[in-house]
């Protein structure tokens, strides 16, 4: 499985145990309240929210807390403001990382993760040093043993996906943004489990790494990624299978 995918994958296993710590709650929860302030708070007419909110409930929150949220980021509750703010660079090996995320201190949040960078051998870049690398698509993760390769292509291909590919044990589909809803949809009808539905900047090529680098990467993205103020990374390595594994187990031991 290609490296974005991988830590995609990874991301997704783990998120039972942060959502224990909260860290995952408070993330979607301002996801939630900046969707619903650009966009309004009908989830009909605002495709960001109605993926918000879907991220939310499949992380077991309260519909209480994803209603309180809307109506922070409506401004019919008091609630902070928040601001997008995206940051690019490199990381061990040459490896290109875009970061996107939400903060109320723009000053604070620039500094700590260029200190995360730093400390983990990597640098921040000026704006556009990498995202040219990178394109927004719809990515769909699905176990090999939950379906077959000719029903799971006809039916992605069908719905709008622009391709599907076998990477080890999972397949990996990807999609126009605008198609993103539609895949979704088809999937569910036909009662096909995904192990990650999102919406993801994908790499146009990868950078293989192993060894130190593969390592001092993995720290990184994790570290960037444990931040507060982030919502997602993405970069565009290729690591091996037995070192994502790794990193997998310390992460479930952890």
């Amino acid at each position: 499985m290609s490296g974005h995918s991988k830590w995609s994958s990874i991301k997704h296993k783990k998120a039972a145990a942060d959502a224990r710590r909260g860290k995952v709650f408070t993330k979607l929860i301002k996801e939630t309240m900046v969707a619903a302030r650009v966009g309004g708070g009908d989830l009909d007419a605002n495709p960001r929210l109605r993926t918000a909110v879907q991220a939310a409930k499949a992380a077991n929150m309260p519909n209480d807390t994803i209603q309180r949220a809307i109506k922070k980021g409506t401004g019919e509750l008091p609630g902070t403001s928040y601001e997008e703010v995206f940051y690019e660079g490199y990381g061990p090996g040459g490896v290109a990382i875009l970061v996107a995320g939400l903060t109320d201190n723009k000053n604070r949040t620039v500094a700590e993760l260029r200190k995360i960078f730093s400390k983990n051998s990597g640098n921040m870049g000026e704006a556009g040093c990498v995202s040219w690398m990178f394109s927004k698509k719809g990515l769909f993760l699905v176990d090999k043993s939950k379906a077959e390769e000719e029903t799971l292509l006809d039916l992605a291909l069908e719905a709008g996906a622009e391709d599907v590919k076998l990477e080890g044990e999972t397949y990996e589909i990807t999609t126009p943004i605008e198609a993103f809803q539609s895949v979704k949809q088809a999937l569910e009808k036909k009662q096909i489990p995904v192990t990650l539905a999102e919406l993801s900047m994908v790499p146009q090529s990868s950078i293989p790494l192993e060894g130190k680098d593969a390592q001092q990467l993995l720290k990184l993205m994790e570290s960037l990624e444990d931040h507060d103020d982030v919502q997602h990374v993405y970069a565009n390595f290729d690591i091996p299978e037995s070192v994502m594994a790794e990193l997998e187990v310390s992460q479930e031991d952890g």
